[in-house]
């Protein structure tokens, strides 16, 4: 982008044309141009930034790139990047941005769908470290918060005391306070305690101007105790009596009287009846008007046990018509769901098991109650499901009741992350869902006659749409098949937004109901408002940024909706020669793959499941799923990062990238992060040389053979005082690490009796190939014995390739894929007579099997035999569990630990069906990936990261280990094993280990 920000270089993300500068003395409202700085300007600002923060300032083009974009259809470059070390560093970055006189913009998890935390400003990611939860009282139900804080972080403290805060958006694993006060967001138990407005008692704020002061409800003797003081409180306070007594009927008549009210800015906070709350008239702001650095929050009781009960209907429409049947039955949440998403993961193959959770019928709603007790709550949703069998609420109705807290939560994921999971089409005829109209609201007494309208005008301009959302309040969220990179599809959806914003207004409701109005919503605002309303709302902004340096052109004097697209008509396709094949349902080519982020940051969740643990190690944005992803994306369009394959702010991102391919099914769009990596490690190292760990760690299935014939003289090597420490530096390992010990054997050696795959013995019926990896087969062949008994005694043939084949699994860490490529062909040539009768493929590294699962089709995809392999390939538990065999039972204690790899590709289904088959008492642990992730963790480099993101295992593992000395840690990982070893001084077991014990045992 350079050094100076111009309105030609912003254009290039959107369609900007014909705006009007500002306002004159014509009445025509002031519109949003963007801010353009001089490069000297630029220069001294950073400069500035420098000098005053303690943080991290950030100007380089990689950082300019990942704030361009959030989850929303918009893009816009900022000026610089700040990452402020606490709430003094936030003020010192508003005041040099003051100093300078250029726009500022707080921003969170970067998770709203309108725009809002995307700016042509300096951008302040409070995420990182201003992020505490300052103190909780239990008793005055309240607990002081600073913006970065997210929202699930908050909860999991006031749980500790029986207390929750109440708004909880799709996105709170991830979104943070900050941005849910700026948006003013609500989410499912809003039914329960309302939006995040009702939940604000006070702020700590700051002006652009510099004037810093905590404000909430306001009594009229403090009202004019603070007019009088005068100063800058004084004259904003004065400013707001005034605006409130010029246009209070004007509220009170005008602003829809419905829960969820999101659009526009709260005067209605203002006026008397509502106590003069400005703390709750700056919520859903936007960081338009002023800056929280601390927020006091209120904490309801969180109900103790909850249930749910979901209902079955023929439609959507009848399902919303139903909604005072809901409300009768005094629930905590009340989600709805149309078949349009259901239908939609069932064409993706996803969320099989939670779709069968679901009771007869084409569209959904989710009922929560939540009580003391369990007998309550049990009574509570009996009652209601009763209620509904009966036919009181009309005819052809199915329920369900889910007390059990693991089926709740799958449920859950359907309402939380279904939309994004089909957010891109499977027709390549039709685009995308998009955000582009995204969460509207209206009396929920009305909402099947406005859902049956809204329906209408979608199939009147031949538009395709889910509906979804937050019956109980009436507010809906809809993705629509939109044409936005066509100027024709552009000017329809002008069309579709007016008519659609005008609809709303004709139920009396509000065109944004959650999400805000950021660049999507406040074009349209008038059409709700009036012109008279909306000169209040542009006063309201004035009296608290006179400068428009607070996320200008949003909510007010705003950017249209059709300005500044991420992927509007400006967007380039790009067509790529790849190695890997980038093939799916929803299209071909690393383009149409790196598209599958939305930006919805689920890899920036701190806690559950796997991804993304280099963000969970450092809390960086470019470390996260997502922000490689947007990287890839700019590099791609060669605006900002214009060096393609050689773009070292991609290749520093990927870097500390695991490829623990826990995005591949975390993230709800499956954005396959590592397969990114390998592809565009591979390009990269054409121009630039592969690091010495290339040779040590990358190919080691090629050297390891030749050192594992001198077993003893290479331990010495390795372990030698000394020769270890130069040998360690030789390849690029950690001093601290401990490197893997030969065994005295390799598993072929000690056993030679199982012949090859082609023994002229073998009965094709019982034959099973057991594929010993290179960890297996050099390091630990005791394990792979363990397995060869198990299956002989399961009543298998065991046998080996006929020669030493390896899948090249490490090999994709340092982009070798043409090697790895080789290695499959000959592994799928070797073994063809075998693939092609259906011999089963068992093995015992995740890793290396997950080759089969993945990457083999990725190689080879127009193969046969290589789509036969992949799809008779078992991880050792999988196949076994499923084997017709009466297994003794072990009396143990037993944790485990789930490989990436496993948990993405395989599941972890098979590990617990075996050890329920055991009769072993055992916990999976939820600890997220163990920091080693094959050869990363023994990286120089990345040993420090490692071990932060292993502590949550090793925690766990210690945590055990106190209760009880003799529980056995379980991991199939070679990798995982090594670093709870490190970490813990444990040895772990493979699975296949502890079912021999319990053979043994018998």
């Amino acid at each position: 982008m350079g050094t100076s920000v111009s309105r030609d270089e912003e254009r290039r993300a959107g369609t900007r044309s014909g705006v009007a500068g500002e306002r004159g003395a014509s009445n025509e409202p002031r519109v949003a141009a963007p801010f353009a700085g001089s490069a000297a300007l630029l220069q001294a600002l950073e400069s500035d930034l420098r000098k005053h923060v303690r943080g991290e300032v950030r100007f380089d083009r990689g950082s300019k790139a990942l704030y361009a974009s959030d989850a929303s259809n918009y893009r816009q470059v900022p000026l610089g990047v700040v990452v402020p070390a606490d709430i003094d560093d936030l003020l010192a970055t508003l005041a040099a941005c003051r100093r300078n006189d250029v726009p500022f913009l707080a921003r969170g998890g970067g998770t709203s769908q309108n725009g809002q935390c995307v700016n042509v400003a300096v951008v302040a990611d409070a995420s990182k470290y201003v992020s505490r939860v300052v103190s909780i009282d239990p008793l005055a139900g309240v607990a002081i918060v600073e913006p970065g804080v997210v929202c699930d972080t908050l909860r999991d403290a006031a749980e500790q005391h029986g207390l929750t805060f109440a708004p909880d958006p799709a996105t709170h694993s991830r979104c943070t306070l900050g941005g849910m006060i700026a948006n003013n967001s609500c989410g499912a138990h809003s039914v329960m305690a309302g939006k995040t407005v009702e939940n604000i008692e006070a702020l700590d704020i700051a002006t652009f101007d510099g004037a810093r002061f905590w404000v909430g409800p306001t009594s009229d003797e403090e009202l004019e105790r603070i007019i009088a003081a005068g100063g800058r409180q004084g004259e904003i306070y004065a400013g707001l009596k005034q605006l409130r007594d010029t246009y209070a009927e004007r509220i009170r008549a005008k602003f829809p009287r419905i829960k969820r009210r999101v659009s526009g800015f709260n005067l209605d906070q203002l006026l008397p009846e509502n106590g003069f709350n400005v703390a709750r008239a700056l919520v859903g702001s936007e960081g338009t008007c002023a800056v929280t650095l601390q927020a006091k929050v209120r904490l309801v009781k969180s109900p103790a046990k909850r249930a749910i009960v979901v209902v079955g209907f023929t439609d959507i429409y009848t399902a919303a018509d139903a909604v005072p049947h809901f409300m009768r039955c005094g629930p905590i949440a009340v989600e709805g769901l149309d078949r349009a998403i259901i239908r939609g993961l069932q064409a993706r193959s996803l969320k099989k098991e939670e779709i069968a959770l679901l009771p007869e019928g084409d569209a959904w709603v989710v009922l929560e109650f939540g009580a003391d007790t369990q007998g309550e709550v049990l009574q509570q949703a009996r009652d209601a499901a009763a209620y509904f069998q009966s036919g009181a609420a009309g005819p052809q109705i199915s329920t369900r009741l889910v007390h059990e807290p693991a089926l709740q939560a799958k449920i859950w994921s359907i309402r939380e992350t279904g939309a994004s999971a089909v957010a891109l089409s499977v027709d390549r005829d039709k685009p995308d869902p998009v955000v582009g109209w995204e969460d509207a609201a209206v009396d929920p007494l009305r909402l099947g006659d406005y859902l049956r309208a809204f329906q209408a005008l979608v199939d009147r301009y031949g538009y395709e749409t889910s509906l979804y959302g937050h019956f109980g309040d009436g507010c809906v969220h809809a993705r629509i098949t939109f044409d936005l990179r066509s100027a024709a599809g552009i000017a329809t959806w002008r069309g579709f937004l007016r008519e659609a914003a005008q609809l709303v207004v004709e139920f009396g409701g509000s065109l944004s109901g959650e999400h805000g109005d950021g660049q999507a919503k406040a074009e349209f605002l008038p059409i709700m408002y009036g012109p008279e309303l909306m000169r209040a709302m542009e006063q309201f902004k004035a009296i608290w940024d006179p400068a428009n340096r607070l996320n200008p052109g949003k909510v007010v004097h705003a950017y249209r909706a059709d300005e500044n697209l991420r992927m509007g008509p400006a967007y380039k396709p790009v067509t790529l020669h790849t190695k890997l094949a980038f093939a799916s349902q929803q299209g071909d080519g690393f383009q149409r793959a790196v598209e599958r982020c939305i930006g919805m940051g689920k890899c920036r969740s701190l806690e559950g499941g796997t991804m993304c643990p280099s963000y969970r190690g450092t809390r960086e944005e470019k470390y996260s799923t997502r922000g490689r992803a947007h990287l890839l994306w700019e590099m791609l369009q060669g605006d900002v990062i214009a060096d393609g394959w050689n773009s070292r702010e991609v290749k520093e991102a990927l870097d500390t990238c695991l490829a623990c391919k826990g995005c591949k099914s975390d993230c709800p769009t499956h954005t396959d992060m590592a397969s990114y990596k390998a592809e565009f490690l591979s390009h990269y190292y054409e121009n630039h040389r592969r690091p010495r760990q290339a040779l040590f760690m990358g190919r080691i299935g090629e050297w390891a053979p030749w050192a594992a014939r001198f077993p003893r003289v290479t331990n010495f090597l390795t372990t030698a005082p000394g020769l270890s420490a130069l040998g360690k530096w030789m390849a690029g390992v950690a001093q601290t690490r401990a490197l893997p010990r030969f065994a005295a054997a390799t598993y072929r050696r000690s056993a030679p009796s199982q012949g090859s795959a082609f023994h002229a013995g073998a009965s094709d019926a019982k034959k099973a190939i057991l594929w010993v990896d290179t960890f297996n087969e050099h390091f630990t062949p005791e394990i792979a014995q363990a397995a060869a008994d198990v299956l002989t005694q399961l009543g298998w043939h065991v046998v080996l390739p006929n020669k030493r084949l390896c899948c090249g699994r490490p090999l994709y860490d340092f982009g070798l894929l043409e090697r790895a490529r080789e290695l499959l062909a000959h592994i799928v040539d070797d073994l063809a007579d075998d693939i092609a009768a259906g011999v089963p493929l068992v093995g015992l590294e995740p890793g290396c099997l997950s080759v089969f699962k993945d990457e083999l089709l990725k190689q080879l995809p127009e193969h046969a035999l290589a789509k036969k392999l992949s799809a008779q390939t078992y991880l050792f538990a999988d196949f076994v569990a499923r084997q017709p065999f009466e297994w003794p039972t072990l009396a143990a204690d037993v944790i485990v630990h789930g490989h990436c790899h496993q948990q993405a590709l395989f599941g972890m289904q098979g590990d617990m069906a075996l050890l329920n088959r055991l009769g072993v008492r055992w916990k999976l642990l939820d600890t997220g990936c163990c920091g080693m992730a094959g050869s990363f963790g023994f990286n120089v480099e990345h040993h420090a990261l490692s071990e932060k993101i292993g502590e949550d295992l090793f925690e766990a593992v210690r945590d055990a280990m106190a209760a009880n000395p003799e529980t056995i840690v379980l991991t199939n990982g070679f990798s995982c094993r090594e670093q709870i070893t490190h970490g813990t001084g444990q040895h772990a077991l493979h699975i296949a280990q502890l079912a021999q014990r319990a053979l043994a045992a018998r």
